[in-house]
């Protein structure tokens, strides 16, 4: 291979760039992104840079020397794909093709319609977290999130330490769709105790305000009056410009066991669906560690097509984390469709635990409060696919 565009100038993009280079690679490398920012790091964007406790330029990741003479054309949207002729359009409509292409074009935060109102925001991007910072910097400002996932209680506790009023509104309990309810429940006694209005089985219906956002109305007809709202409800897959691209799509980048999505073609980090045997699943992960290792393992990958070592079937153990409330929340292992979690150590009340998660006979991940040497013992075992019987004569 002569030349490697990488789509996507964040996390993934960046670690697949270096990885190509240390691989050997030495041809041409032009990284694409939509942004105007150089890489940087997103889980700081719902916390330190939301409360203004960092300046941005904390947040920039260091790009290695490796990448000294790669292109970067950042501010530049890549609008379509040929992926016969691996051909790619971006700009004013130029169109160019590359030996090899690596996808990373990660995921956009859903919203809701009538949010386009001054004081509504989503965090997903540097410039996001700005407006939020500047918005939450306003004196007595009143703050509802909607959506209790990982977003929206980072950014809910991050207004909580900036002693300000918070709603957060879910259908569920916060993460009771991944986590199970009885953790979700210990999720949300955790926020109420320091100090959010966690409201249940309602929705936001409408949100309202004559120059900028004054009032949310309520699915039960109730109404929350706010100055910000930040929308925490998911995120949809970056994919709209590969359509007519000749590759599957499917909440996603389709890709195979190693992220090869086509000939000279692979994908990952946020917007790569595939199929991890590890757990049966064919699906996208939207965490920090996945972009990194993905990323790598995608670079090794395409590099195979031109006579490199095949890297094998990607198949990690998934790892995430979260801070709040000055804890630290982590999740290993793929807790989707469990039989049964039992909490191990500790207590929600304590705000420190362990919960296990069992999928017929095997532990299948392990989630973990505030109790991080415990949750490494099940972070190792988990690479070598336990039984539900030893992980519980392990505790």
């Amino acid at each position: 291979m002569k030349s490697i565009a990488i789509v996507g100038a964040s996390l993934a993009g960046l670690n697949a760039a270096e990885t190509l280079r240390r691989e050997g690679f030495n041809g041409r490398l032009v990284l694409f992104g939509d942004e105007t920012h150089r890489p940087y790091d997103r889980p700081p964007l719902s916390k330190e840079i939301a409360r203004g406790d960092w300046p941005p330029e904390k947040i920039a990741l260091p790009v290695d020397a490796l990448l000294d003479d790669a292109e970067w054309k950042l501010g530049c949207p890549v609008t379509g794909l040929d992926a016969a002729g691996r051909t790619l359009t971006y700009g004013d409509g130029k169109s160019e093709s590359f030996d090899g292409i690596v996808i990373a074009t990660g995921a956009a935060p859903r919203r809701l319609p009538g949010t386009d109102i001054q004081g509504v925001h989503v965090v997903r991007t540097l410039d996001d977290a700005i407006a939020l910072r500047d918005d939450l910097a306003r004196p007595g400002c009143r703050v509802v999130v909607v959506g209790a996932g990982f977003v929206g209680q980072e950014a809910a506790a991050s207004a909580r330490k900036l002693d300000l009023a918070v709603t957060m509104l879910e259908s569920v309990a916060p993460a009771a769709h991944v986590l199970g309810a009885e953790i979700g429940g210990i999720i949300a006694d955790m926020h109420r105790r320091h100090g959010v209005d966690v409201r249940l089985g309602v929705a936001a219906a409408a949100f309202e305000g004559a120059k900028r956002l004054e009032r949310v109305h309520l699915s039960d007809g109730s109404v929350v009056a706010a100055d910000v709202a930040i929308l925490g409800i998911g995120v949809t897959p970056n994919t709209a410009w590969l359509e007519g691209s000749g590759l599957t799509i499917d909440n996603g980048v389709v890709c195979d066991e190693a992220c090869f999505a086509a000939p000279g073609i692979v994908a990952a980090g946020d917007v790569a669906r595939w199929p991890n045997h590890r757990y049966g699943e064919l699906r996208r992960v939207e965490h920090w560690d996945n972009a990194v290792r993905q990323a790598e393992h995608a670079a090794k990958r395409l590099l195979a097509e031109a006579g490199g070592v095949h890297p094998g079937a990607y198949a990690p153990v998934p790892w995430f984390w979260s801070d709040q409330y000055g804890l630290k929340m982590q999740l290993v292992g793929s807790p989707v469709a469990h039989d049964e979690v039992r909490i191990v150590f500790g207590s929600g009340e304590e705000e420190r635990f362990v919960a296990l998660y069992r999928r017929g006979d095997r532990l299948v991940a392990a989630m973990g409060l505030a109790a991080t040497g415990k949750l490494l013992k099940f972070r190792k075992m988990l690479e070598n696919d336990p039984s539900w019987d030893e992980a519980l004569a392990a505790v």
